[in-house]
């Protein structure tokens, strides 16, 4: 005994010099070491027994809890039956003596002990593990320690760790879906009573105007059921030993809710019961700012000696509660909203459930009633303000359950008023407290909307009379939403949002406050379409003529022009007017897509308004050059008027498309409305390419030059005087302004597809292709003039004097050639057969001038990037000879030694140089035909001699993921290069045998792929397991012989040990179907060769523990079953080595 009372001391010591700051890092070490060879010794539990059972140190309980947990956990198997029985008896009785004393967490730690203990040995050897639980639940001083050990047992049993077998997890299961129908009565007992003990004495309060709880606005819900009499109730007023107790057993029911399926356990009373504990949410008096709650937060927090009995009772029914009161209300509201919507996100229904899901609704629409409801005290929002920040949460995410998972089971239900609801949704919407919870809400409305528009397309017939029904609400959805975007109604928040920070989404704030905003409008005008232009377009035209009226202010003074509006609140109310017009220009042309297709015709008057609107408001803002006038706030004015011209011009590219269909309708016939139209907007785009415009504005004016050629294509777009303009301007020399890269780079493509892209309406004899050819060779040779002067350049050196001006050159011609051979990509072979005649010199000079660069890895990527464009749009135009001899060149410029460099350097230039020479072999040997073919042996000797043994043991990503996508295409389009059999030898011999070649090559790249699976890269990992099994899948990879013979159960066996180790652990499904593909190309040899094999070479298991793993592994041919076997497989391997390995040494095992 004394030396286990020096132990204790010794240890007292040791924790509280680990914890003390001033003790080293080194010293730590030592004593963790002391610490960890104690508990290691057999026996060890007993001391830790005595420590516990002595000791006031939180740092020695702990330490003793954690000796105990491993023992259960790690070693369990090895302990003598007579020691588990008396630790099976000694821990519970140490918890009833001391869980009021010790801290709660030293408590639950030593409760999840217990718990670890029974999830061993109940009930086979610990057949009162659970009984005694719901017995200290019963007994109602020990109430809160058996609902801590409740959950507890919920949290480790119903869905345990991996250090069970598969068979004792399913009984487990079970065992605990046998007692939840008496737990759950148990639980609905302990609400019921706290909620009734403490209602009768709270349920005469004096009439007060708030007090009565009218039900008027749903009372359709509740017509001849006893809800509205239950939930009007007057609140109980729950003492707070009462309040933290509840609390426990609404956080049981939460964990229980998670993983128990719907039935009948779950009873009315008891769903009534948590609806009663959700009120306290709606309850004003609960608001307090502390951290935000979650179900697991009360960690049972209940310690009965320390409250005097009904603490805080008394003062909760005068209405004065005390601070930690008030919170526990609030909490009690989170974690009986948590229940709820546990329940609601589950799928699946029974039938029997329905009726019960429809009794929740009705009660949580009494909620969002209450929550909602105005009276002489308070607005709605003021009260949403007042509420708990994770109620409201809580609250909403409900709202997003029952709408997306239920709405279609309940809408159809006579006793679920859905309009009713829909104006509680409306309210609750748009008088939430905070820019997310208002997110929140807008996405339940886009989940609905959705919901609207697939019901409507599936009942076409009743389309009007579904429509009806909701359209009261949609209307008033629409207003709402559109006010809250403008500052004319909605400054005060609109003025909160940050719009400079981007998020992970590349988005300000106040852009992703527009854009869903500006979602659900599109949504609710593809529903009502001439009623939401009807809305719409008037607020725009108002915020219009303010912008259209500014001319006037204009005051010109020799060369400046000054907007004469100072006044501070005139500034104000313009900077508004502004920022609206802004996102209204944003709306309509989100709208675009609204007047295309079937419906042109029926809504040409509405969308011919806008586009004329548009392009009168772009002309304005280019002629009178707003963006250039002085203002009285410059820092905030003058980005808005740029701002509203850019979105003009973006608004008016939006309908490039309805422009399209109108040039097809009007061809033939008068166009002058048409060509009118066009006229404009190139008279107000053009302007505006020019170095001196902001380059927002000058970006707009390009991208909207860049649709109406590529889009719309009007014949007579070449003529138009601003059109030369512009192409006299791109085509001088040393222009002394030159636009910024990336408008330059638009003007080019907006002026080569005027030349290369077949005009729409007209035959092929009309669409003067001679003339277009030679003035699109003129503009070529005018973009590269200074880079073919390059051609002689024969050699250089890292100091050569015009080296960066020669870099320059290149760097700026090849990224805008690469942009138009981009641009006509997918068009028909005549444009891109003008379009390789007017590019050929400078292709010639890119290959001569590539050697020469080779070392200069900025240049060859460039370069590389360029080849890559030609191959994949113009490689049938640049005909085989010449793609022979580019390909020719890289290969014999790629050495080894080049390759190597560049790879290693992840990330760099040269690392790219790689990566694009292997994309452009890809597109080589996915060419068809001969062509092509003499080159296959020299692309798999880079791939496999010299590119593989290089990434081969490195990570390098970039490179690996291009590298094993050639080697695939390789195989997949040149399949008949390594398997010759023809259709009739099949026919002949059936699928066994194969006439192979290049077999060493195929074995090769097959050991690649198997290389690949064993290390950690996850994407690589994805990519060629999906490589594998296309190939099985289109050329029956894993049935060939030399595959099935030679290396079939080696990959399987890869792929076994990959789900072993859990390394690509999200991946499961994949792999475990990859292995399955491959058993079944002979399920016989697998059962009986395979699974023997693998299993005797299986370390840390025992010939017995083989036997029942072999006999698990059911003979199921099917995939379903198959996959339970493979996870079942993994799951005992891996326990069983876990149990082999904390055996202590010498273990006998029978």
């Amino acid at each position: 005994m004394a030396s286990e009372e020096s132990s204790l001391r010794a240890l007292e010591s040791l924790m509280t010099e680990f914890f003390h700051t001033c003790t080293t890092n080194e010293r730590k070490r030592e004593i963790e070491e002391l610490l960890n060879n104690f508990a290691q010794q057999s026996g060890a539990w007993r001391h830790c027994l005595f420590f516990l059972s002595n000791t006031r140190n939180e740092y020695v309980m702990m330490y003793s809890l954690t000796v105990f947990e491993n023992l259960v956990n790690k070693m369990w198997i090895g302990v003598a039956s007579q020691d588990k029985m008396e630790i099976r008896s000694c821990l519970p009785k140490l918890l009833l003596a001391q869980h009021k004393s010790v801290p709660y967490f030293i408590r639950n730690k030593l409760c999840k002990v217990i718990v670890d203990i029974g999830r061993q040995d109940w009930p086979m050897f610990y057949h009162d593990f659970f009984t005694s639980t719901l017995q200290l639940i019963q007994s109602p001083a020990l109430a809160s320690l058996g609902l801590v050990m409740l959950k507890t047992t919920s949290e480790e049993l119903a869905c345990p760790r991996e250090d069970l077998s598969v068979a004792r997890k399913d009984e487990l299961r079970k065992l605990l879906l046998d007692q939840v129908p008496t737990v759950l009565g148990l639980l609905t007992g302990i609400l019921e009573t706290y909620w009734d003990k403490h209602s009768i004495i709270a349920s005469t309060p004096p009439p007060s105007p708030t007090s009565g709880e009218s039900v008027e606005l749903l009372g359709s819900l509740f017509q001849g059921s006893q809800y509205s009499k239950l939930l009007c109730q007057p609140m109980a007023a729950l003492d707070s030993e009462s309040q933290q107790l509840c609390c426990l057993v609404l956080e049981c029911l939460a964990h229980l809710f998670s993983w128990i399926p719907l039935s009948t356990s779950i009873t009315p009373t008891l769903l009534a019961s948590i609806f009663h504990f959700a009120r306290f949410g709606c309850d004003l008096r609960t608001k307090e700012k502390t951290g935000s709650f979650n179900s697991s937060s009360s960690n049972g927090q209940l310690n009965p000696g320390t409250i005097p009995n009904g603490g805080g009772g008394g003062g909760g029914r005068n209405g004065q509660q005390s601070e930690g009161n008030k919170v526990d209300r609030a909490r009690l509201g989170v974690l009986a909203m948590t229940c709820v919507n546990e329940l609601v996100s589950k799928n699946c229904v029974p039938m029997d459930f329905e009726e019960y899901l429809l009794r929740m609704f009705q009660q949580t629409f009494f909620l969002l009633q209450k929550l909602t409801r105005e009276n002489n005290a308070h607005t709605v929002k003021s009260r949403l303000q007042e509420l708990d920040e994770s109620y409201l949460e809580k609250f909403t995410d409900f709202l997003r359950l029952f709408v997306s998972v239920h709405l279609r089971r309940i809408e159809s239900s006579p006793q679920f008023p859905i309009v009713e609801f829909l104006a509680l949704l409306f309210k609750y919407t748009f008088n939430q407290p905070t820019h997310e919870g208002y997110f929140a809400c807008l996405e339940i409305w886009s989940v609905f909307l959705d919901f609207l528009t697939t019901k409507i397309k599936s009942r076409l017939a009743d389309r009007d009379g579904v429509l009806n029904r909701y359209k009261d609400a949609l209307v008033l959805l629409l207003r709402e939403v559109l006010n809250r975007i403008q500052f004319r109604f909605n400054q005060a928040q609109l003025e909160e949002l940050d719009d400079e920070t981007l998020d992970d989404d590349q988005q300000t704030e106040w852009q992703r406050y527009l854009r869903q905003s500006l979602e659900v409008v599109a949504k609710v005008m593809e529903l009502l379409p001439s009623h939401a232009f009807t809305t719409l377009f008037p607020v725009l035209q108002e915020n219009l003529d303010v912008y259209l009226g500014l001319q006037q202010f204009i005051i010109t003074s020799g060369t400046n022009r000054r907007l004469n509006i100072s006044a501070e609140n005139d500034c104000r109310r313009l900077h508004c007017s502004l920022r609206d017009l802004s996102s209204l220009l944003q709306a309509v042309g989100r709208l675009a897509e609204h007047f295309i297709g079937e419906v042109f015709a029926a809504r040409f008057n509405d969308a011919l308004a806008v586009v004329e609107r548009l392009v009168e408001v772009t002309c304005y803002g280019s002629q009178t050059s707003l963006y250039d006038l002085e203002t009285a706030v410059p820092s905030v004015l003058k980005p808005d008027l740029i701002d509203v011209h850019a979105q003009a011009l973006a608004a008016l590219q939006a309908y490039s498309h309805w422009l399209a269909q109108f040039y097809s309708e009007v061809h033939g016939q008068n166009q002058s409305q048409f060509i009118n139209l066009i006229k404009s907007t190139v008279d107000a785009s053009s302007p505006l390419i020019t170095a001196k415009v902001p380059e927002k504005l000058l970006l707009s004016s390009c991208h909207l030059m860049v649709s109406i050629t590529s889009t719309v294509r009007p014949v007579f777009l070449v003529s138009l005087p601003a059109v030369q303009n512009i192409f006299n301007m791109i085509t001088t020399e040393n222009q002394t302004r030159r636009l910024p890269p990336e408008g330059h780079m638009l003007v080019c493509r907006a002026l080569s597809n005027m030349l290369l892209l077949p005009w729409p309406n007209l035959p092929e004899s009309e669409q003067q292709w001679p003339t277009r050819s030679s003035n699109h060779a003129s503009l070529l040779a005018a973009l590269t003039r200074e880079y073919r002067i390059l051609r002689g350049t024969v050699n250089i050196t890292p100091r050569q004097p015009g080296l960066d001006g020669m870099k320059a050159v290149i760097q700026q011609t090849l990224p805008v050639l690469r942009d138009i051979v981009d641009s006509i990509s997918g068009e028909s072979t005549k444009s891109r057969q003008i379009c390789y005649q007017s590019l050929q010199e400078s292709v010639q000079v890119s290959l001569s001038l590539f050697p020469v660069f080779i070392q200069q890895p900025d240049v060859t990527d460039e370069m590389l990037a360029f080849f890559l464009t030609l191959f994949q749009a113009l490689r049938v135009q640049m005909g085989v000879a010449f793609t022979g001899q580019i390909i020719h060149t890289f290969l014999s410029m790629f050495t080894r030694e080049q390759l190597a460099a560049s790879i290693l350097q992840e990330g760099s230039a040269g690392c790219r140089v790689v990566q694009k020479f292997l994309k452009i072999l890809q597109v080589v040997v996915q060419e068809p035909g001969q062509a092509f073919k003499p080159f296959l042996p020299s692309i798999l000797s880079l791939c496999m001699e010299q590119v593989y043994p290089v990434v081969a043991e490195r990570s390098s990503p970039d490179v690996k993921a291009e590298m094993f996508e050639l080697l695939y295409q390789i195989l997949h389009q040149n399949w008949r290069y390594f398997f010759k059999t023809s259709v009739l030898t099949s026919v002949q011999r059936g699928a066994g045998e194969d006439t192979m070649e290049n077999e060493a090559q195929f074995t090769a790249a097959m050991q690649a792929f198997g290389q690949s699976f064993l290390q950690p890269d996850i994407h690589i990992f994805k990519q060629n397991l999906s490589y594998l099994e296309s190939l099985n899948s289109k050329h029956k990879l894993y049935h060939r012989k030399l595959f099935r013979t030679s290396m079939l159960f080696h990959f399987i066996n890869v792929l076994l040990q990959v789900l072993l180790h859990k390394s690509h652990d999200l991946l499961q499904e994949e792999i475990t179907l990859a292995i399955y593909n491959m058993a079944s190309v002979d399920f016989d040899a697998f059962y009986s060769a395979f699974m023997p094999e693998f299993l005797t070479g299986c370390q840390g298991v025992d010939t017995s523990q083989r036997n029942v793993l072999a006999r698990n592994f059911k003979l199921e041919r099917d995939l379903p079953s198959f996959t339970q076997s493979v996870q079942r497989l993994v799951n005992d391997l891996r326990y069983y080595r876990l149990c082999n390995s904390s055996l202590p040494t010498g273990t006998i095992k029978l």
